[in-house]
């Protein structure tokens, strides 16, 4: 691809007084101990740093919305500074009104006290550079908007979603349009392409996207592939900007042991001391019933659950009759579908309990089928685990519990292994990923979950890519 997206094989893994003397959590600028002394008052010099911040404001995705820098007094300066400052310490927009569910720990640096010593030692410039992500993954998504944004406008491909697929080998009206996106994209080499046949070099081009963008490597052309071929830079500009914005969000120092999933790419990394100790697929919520963005620990391993059915989905299984109920060791208890611990348990052999109001957790499944799927958003809101028991041995094995654990497996029974910490796990949502070469690469939006971050960053209604997907069964 131009501007900076290159063809990729693998996807990778914001003073009415400033005397508080707080620094930011994460900031080290004229923000210590070693405060200059002197009062926080605004200089010729520092208000011509913060103008040249918020005119540089594209680095940070952020030049779709109006920071005004025209203020002409102290308050306007010292409005406009912390209103910025937010904006990069923890985000433009706020998640938790986006949002239904939002409860990912965020970063709460003192930003009050942060301007006061940022005056003092005529270092705006340096504090407010300093608020933003640091990560070489921000870094890489600021150097691909900056690109994307300055490239020569191009009209978006137009090719026509007619509800036809393009199997290879056909002949379709299509095919000289999608032959010349695949080569804007750097899919397809100059004059690959023949007439209206879909040829076996166009067949190759598209696989290499489909492989990108994790769809079925088929080579037929369907909805899913020209929501990709019909996006411009200006949706993936957009698209960046957001995953820009998700990660001003975060904590800049999250617990070096950690648990992150990612909604978007049903995917799990496990992070052990600070370094990515494992990485495996998961399936999460379907769009209709959506895995939420929640920062809950696990506390404990469960061997042999049970699965108390909720009484959301209470109804889908009982319908299927007594047999199915008694085939699949299902019974009432106190007035609830309860089924019994065993291979066809819902929740498999094990489940990982976390602490949250909304009965999220992670857990076994005896679909395994799901996971060879590419689309994986297939749940009814709780994220089960490829190889669940290999992970649950390796989190026994470096929190000292493996005997614990073995033992409890044992047992054949439902039972409780406590962890000796808990383990906090984000469960984050990111349409913009990495290939093995650190280019970023835009990737479906399963929930749709895009458009609203990036509206109240100010773009307007972009082109995303959806995944329409339905679960498979009853569990959760």
């Amino acid at each position: 691809m131009r501007t900076g997206w290159g063809h990729v094989s693998a996807v990778a893994l914001l003073l009415a007084g400033c005397s508080v003397d707080v620094a930011p959590d994460n900031q080290s600028a004229g923000a210590n101990a070693s405060e200059p002394a002197g009062p926080a008052q605004w200089s010729n010099d520092t208000r011509a740093q913060l103008r040249d911040a918020i005119n540089a404001r594209a680095v940070h995705g952020l030049d779709q919305m109006p920071f005004a820098s025209d203020a002409s007094d102290e308050a306007g300066f010292t409005k406009q500074a912390l209103a910025y400052a937010a904006a990069l310490a923890h985000g433009a927009t706020d998640p938790t009104k986006l949002y239904d569910v939002y409860t990912v720990p965020r970063p709460n640096p003192d930003l009050r006290a942060g301007l006061a010593n940022a005056l003092r030692a005529n270092d705006v410039k340096g504090w407010l550079a300093s608020l933003a992500p640091a990560d070489d993954n921000y870094q890489r998504l600021s150097k691909a908007y900056i690109a994307l944004r300055k490239a020569p406008p191009t009209p978006v491909a137009g090719i026509p979603v007619t509800g036809e697929a393009i199997k290879p080998g056909a002949t379709d009206a299509r095919i000289p349009t999608i032959a010349r996106q695949l080569v804007i994209l750097d899919y397809l080499d100059q004059g690959a392409a023949q007439g209206q046949q879909y040829t076996p070099a166009m067949v190759k081009a598209v696989q290499g996207m489909q492989a990108d963008y994790g769809m079925k490597l088929d080579g037929v052309i369907g909805n899913e592939a020209l929501a990709i071929l019909n996006m411009s830079d200006v949706d993936r500009a957009r698209a960046v900007a957001i995953a820009m914005e998700r990660l001003r969000w975060l904590e800049r120092t999250p617990p070096a042991t950690r648990i992150d999933v990612n909604l978007a790419a049903a995917r799990l990394t496990y992070w052990r001391d600070g370094k990515i100790a494992d990485s495996r697929k998961v399936v999460v919520g379907e769009p209709d019933r959506e895995t939420p963005q929640l920062g809950s620990p696990i506390f404990r391993l469960v061997a042999n659950p049970t699965w108390t059915i909720p009484r959301s989905i209470e109804g889908e299984t009982a319908k299927k009759g007594a047999a199915y109920l008694k085939a699949n060791n299902i019974a009432r208890k106190d007035g609830w579908l309860v089924q019994q611990p065993g291979p066809k348990n819902s929740l498999g052999l094990v489940k990982f309990d976390m602490q949250n109001d909304h009965a999220i957790y992670l857990h076994d499944t005896p679909a395994k089928q799901l996971f060879a799927m590419i689309q994986r958003q297939r749940s009814h809101g709780c994220v089960r685990v490829d190889d669940a028991l290999g992970f649950a041995e390796m989190l026994a094995r470096d929190e000292g519990v493996t005997d614990q654990w073995h033992q409890a497996r044992g047992t054949g029974k439902e039972t409780f292994v406590r962890l000796p910490r808990q383990i906090l796990v984000r469960m984050l949502y990111q349409t913009v990923l990495f290939d093995d070469a650190g280019e970023p690469i835009v990737r479906n939006d399963p929930y749709g979950w895009d458009d609203r971050v990036g509206e109240a960053l100010g773009f307007k209604a972009g082109r995303a890519l959806r995944v329409e997907t339905h679960a498979s069964d009853e569990g959760p």
